[in-house]
């Protein structure tokens, strides 16, 4: 994923409870861990890997960007 677009996915994603208490857990993050590493590839790689983990999630995010899911993916 494109690192402006897994920014984009990322400030969703914590924005809403659920979905960042989920990726915290699975990722092993925690807010000073995301400061320090929000512009490295391998943070587009873990939302990636989040969203494509989950298609409800997927879905919920890119429908609050207004793109299709696949683009979310890397599939556009």
């Amino acid at each position: 994923m494109e690192s402006t677009r897994a920014l984009e996915a990322l400030a969703v994603i914590l924005a809403e409870d659920d979905l960042r208490n989920r990726f915290l857990a699975l990722t092993g993050h925690d807010s000073a861990s995301l400061r320090a590493r929000l512009e490295h590839p391998d943070m587009a790689a873990a939302v990636e890997a989040f969203l494509a983990g989950h298609e409800p999630d997927l879905r919920r995010v890119a429908d609050t960007l207004g793109l299709p899911p696949e683009t979310l993916l890397g599939r556009a």
